[in-house]
């Protein structure tokens, strides 16, 4: 597969565009089966990585079963290649229908990635390869799925209640149940809490006694970006390691630290960073909106994060690439 295949467009749009990546939970049963049979590139790259993995991860995508599919060593892989392949069907496309535009005409292409999405937007840049990005995903899951067996966690969303709120009660129920953080800050009044099971039940409870509009448990038993993910993080390491990592061609805004990802160590410790930190998902649009891009370029499965950029900021230009209409209408 080659780099100009799964690198971020430089000629369609003509303003700035931030490109977005999505995370484990936007999976379902028969993703990227319509790009596959609609563009060569997507097949032969799915086909890719079956070969990579060692496993068919395109007929889990395709034909589920669903329960294997949300399995988090699996679902890790398989959303960073439906991802990845739906950014080659968009360049396709635009490599059909476009001419050549000098480089010094070409705005700049901001990426970021929600959480795992992290990975595909490293890979997008450039920074990444994407036979690498699929097993170090891969191996995130298995770490990431014995750190959630020794010890058993939970997650919740909480909306309607502001950061500052939500932060306090964590504080609050750590020192009587023990660990719980935010998670993620998803948009204004809409935040995931991770941790121990008895304390985010806990921080559940006393975000429903400080009014918030929805309390909703999540069903998933690891709890990600939280304290609980410790025990990961030095077999992430050497597995990043283990790899070699690029200077970014585009700007990589990380999850945790807002800012670009411009060097190879930085984008070791982010990724390492983010299995115990929050996705501060809500500055990394907003960093983009201040810096005056207006584009949100969605690309693989599910419509969630423009979702939450429609919640920052509604005057936005949001456009999801998940299908082929949707990547056709785009152009």
């Amino acid at each position: 597969m080659s780099q100009s295949a799964t690198a971020i467009p430089k000629t369609h749009f003509k303003q700035s565009t931030f490109y977005l990546f999505p995370g484990q939970g936007e999976q379902f049963v028969g993703m990227g089966k319509e790009l596959a049979e609609e563009f060569p590139v997507v097949k032969d790259l799915l086909t890719e990585a079956d070969d990579i993995l060692g496993f068919p991860l395109s007929q889990l995508c395709f034909d589920g079963p669903e329960e294997e599919l949300n399995e988090t060593i699996n679902a890790q892989p398989a959303v960073l290649a439906v991802s990845i392949a739906t950014l080659a069907a968009f360049n396709t496309l635009i490599e059909e229908q476009s001419e050549h535009v000098a480089d010094s005409s070409v705005p700049l292409q901001w990426v970021a990635g929600h959480s795992l999405g992290e990975y595909s937007a490293l890979v997008a840049a450039g920074a990444l390869k994407f036979s690498d990005a699929l097993l170090l995903v891969r191996r995130r899951g298995e770490l990431m799925k014995e750190a959630g067996e020794k010890q058993i966690g939970r997650m919740a969303a909480i909306l309607g209640l502001s950061d500052e709120q939500v932060a306090e009660i964590c504080a609050q129920a750590t020192q009587s149940h023990g660990t719980v953080q935010i998670a993620n800050y998803n948009c204004p009044g809409q935040i995931v809490i991770s941790g121990i099971q008895e304390a985010v039940e806990a921080a559940m409870e006393h975000c429903k006694e400080a009014k918030a509009k929805k309390v909703v448990p999540l069903a998933v038993s690891v709890a990600a970006h939280s304290q609980l993910m410790a025990p990961a993080t030095e077999e992430l390491a050497s597995a990043i390691d283990a790899i070699e990592i690029h200077t970014p061609q585009n700007p990589v805004i990380g999850n945790t630290t807002v800012q670009p990802l411009t060097t190879p160590i930085e984008i070791k410790n982010e990724l390492v960073s983010q299995l115990t930190g929050s996705v501060r998902w809500t500055e990394t649009i907003q960093l983009g909106l201040d810096n005056g891009i207006s584009t949100f370029v969605e690309l693989g499965p599910g419509k969630t994060l423009n979702s939450l950029v429609k919640r920052i900021d509604r005057k936005s230009t949001r456009i999801s690439l998940n299908d082929p209409e949707s990547i056709s209408q785009a152009l």
